[in-house]
This record gives structure tokens, C-alpha cells and sequence, in this order.
């Protein structure tokens, strides 16, 4: 009992110092109230408490990460690049990311090993169970944060995958029109920023690298290995040997685009070909039941009254 004490102590001293560092929605409302009244938007009381609270979050993560993730941060520098390339084919370009994203992953398990501890004795479960249970727990947290990346890399792929042929038509328009390749890219990822604003965002990387002094392919080839994806390496590669060969670059980029179009297309029939059988399960387990009891039922209990007046 002393246990599940000390440990819900501990959970209610670790929720205090994270609503702490939360922003307040009373400060949202004193700010709307004093528009209202034709006051200042922010005040200089509120101003510093804000200023201050952002300060402290700060403050929390850098001293808090780097110690969680020390125990977890991958030892050689291959492991230590892949992990940077993940967090930025999901979009996050922070440098400390993976730390705080270990830090994160070590806070969870530890939390989960803590929380199988503690559900251990309020089940009434013996040592070994309570350690199964731990390890059960403690697994989770430690896994849950790496499948959260993954989903967010494959999400933001979908994102880029889905807008880039509307891109390329966009760039073909510009290309035959008239302009380069680098104002094209340039242009259209302007134009693109609030339909596809991921595929906007990458294009507009690749050309401020352009500006600042590499080569246009290098750039390409870049933006090419931060997202991941093999649509935009064979773009680039389409890109690539069009200038080498001297052939056009317009009627090279309107092959890729339609190329990528009928390869939205089969993925999006093979998907409606799977609906089938995935719908097997929902019918096995759920539907074929409740149709049987409907038809069958009737004719059992007739039987059961039959076989029962006799």
C-alpha cells in the first residue's frame, strides 16, 4: 500500500510541474477582454508572465533532455544520422529534436515500468506476474514513440506524394511558358504554398539552396534524400538526364507527371481491391453472428417449444 502512495505522490508532483509550464487560457481571455475594452492587446504584467513561462519551458527541456536521452542515444554517428534523417522526412527540422524525442522515449518507458509497478500490487498480482506486467508496460512506452515517427513520416510522404503531380503540371504550364527551370520550380512552389503546402515547401528548400550556390541538381538531389521518397528521385533523375541529353526538359517533366498520375491511380484501384477483404473480418465477426441469430433464431425456438411439448 505504501508503495501505490509513494508513486501516486510522485504522479501528482510530475502533473503539477507540467501544468506549471502550460500556457493558461484565462491569459487568452484577459487578452480578448481587453480588446473589447480598447485596452493594449498585451499588457506589461502579462507580457513578462508569459515571456517567463516560455522561458521556464525552455529551460526544462535542455536540462531535462539531454540527460533522458543519454541513456538511449545511439553510439555511433551511421545511427545518429538516420535517426536526423527520420525527423526531418517527418518535417521536424529542429536540431534538438531527437534529443528530446529520446528524452520523450525514455520518460515514457520509464512511466510505463512505473505505472506496472504500481498496478502490480492493486491487482493483487505476485512478483513474477508484477514483472511481466512490467515489462509489458515498459515496452510499450518504449515503442509507442518510434511507431508515432513512423507514422508521421509516412503521413507526410502521403502528403508530398499526392501533391507532386499536381506540381509538375503547374511547372510544365511554366516551363512551356516561357520561364526557366530554376524561376519555374521557384514560382510554382510559391503558388503551390496553400494547396500542397508540404511539396511547397521542399521545392522552395531545393531553390533557396539553388541561390545560395549549389548546383541545381545538388539541391535537387537533397530535397530528393530529406524526404525519402522514390517519386522525387526519379524526378530528379528525370531532371538530370534531360540536361545531359539535351532533350526538353517540358516534355520530359509532362511524362513524369502523367507517369505519376497513372501511378495515383493504380494505388488508389489497388486499395479499392482490398477493400474486399478486409471487409471479411467486420462480416465473420460481427455480421454473419447477428444475421444468424435473426434467421436461425425463430426456427430454434420453434424447435426448442416443439421438442419441448412432446
Amino acid at each position: 500500500m505504501g508503495v501505490i502512495v509513494i508513486f501516486a505522490l510522485f504522479g501528482i508532483a510530475i502533473g503539477l510541474i507540467i501544468y506549471s509550464v502550460m500556457p493558461r487560457k484565462r491569459n487568452a481571455r484577459d487578452s480578448v477582454k481587453r480588446r473589447l475594452q480598447g485596452r493594449r492587446a498585451v499588457d506589461e504584467k502579462g507580457g513578462i508572465r508569459k515571456q517567463a513561462e516560455e522561458n521556464v519551458r525552455e529551460q526544462f527541456v535542455k536540462k531535462a533532455s539531454p540527460m533522458l536521452s543519454r541513456l538511449i542515444m545511439p553510439t555511433s554517428e551511421e545511427n545518429q544520422s538516420l535517426l536526423r534523417a527520420k525527423f526531418t522526412q517527418a518535417g521536424y527540422r529542429n536540431r534538438q529534436a531527437p534529443t528530446i524525442f529520446l528524452a520523450t522515449k525514455t520518460a515514457v518507458l520509464v512511466a510505463g515500468l512505473l505505472s506496472g509497478l504500481a498496478a502490480g500490487p492493486a491487482l493483487g498480482l505476485d512478483l513474477k506476474m508484477t514483472l511481466a506486467v512490467m515489462m509489458f508496460t515498459g515496452g510499450i512506452g518504449f515503442v509507442a514513440p518510434g511507431f508515432w515517427l513512423d507514422t508521421m513520416i509516412r503521413s507526410r510522404q502521403n502528403k508530398l506524394r499526392h501533391g507532386l503531380p499536381d506540381f509538375l503540371d503547374l511547372l510544365v504550364v511554366s516551363v512551356e511558358s516561357g520561364l526557366a527551370l530554376d524561376a519555374g520550380l521557384k514560382r510554382v512552389g510559391e503558388e503551390m504554398a496553400m494547396v500542397h503546402p508540404e511539396t511547397s515547401e521542399e521545392f522552395r528548400i531545393a531553390t533557396m539552396e539553388a541561390q545560395m550556390g549549389i548546383p541545381r541538381s545538388e539541391a535537387l538531389e537533397n530535397m530528393a534524400m530529406r524526404t525519402g521518397l522514390d517519386e522525387l528521385r526519379s524526378f530528379v533523375s528525370v531532371i538530370t538526364q534531360a540536361e545531359r541529353f539535351g532533350t526538353s526538359v517540358a516534355k520530359a517533366l509532362r511524362h513524369q507527371g502523367e507517369a505519376m498520375r497513372t501511378k495515383r491511380r493504380q494505388a488508389a484501384e489497388e486499395k479499392a481491391q482490398k477493400t474486399a477483404v478486409k471487409l471479411m473480418i467486420p462480416l465473420v465477426m460481427f455480421i454473419f453472428p447477428a444475421m444468424g441469430v435473426v434467421l436461425a433464431g425463430p426456427a430454434a425456438i420453434n424447435l426448442m417449444e416443439a421438442f419441448g411439448g412432446k
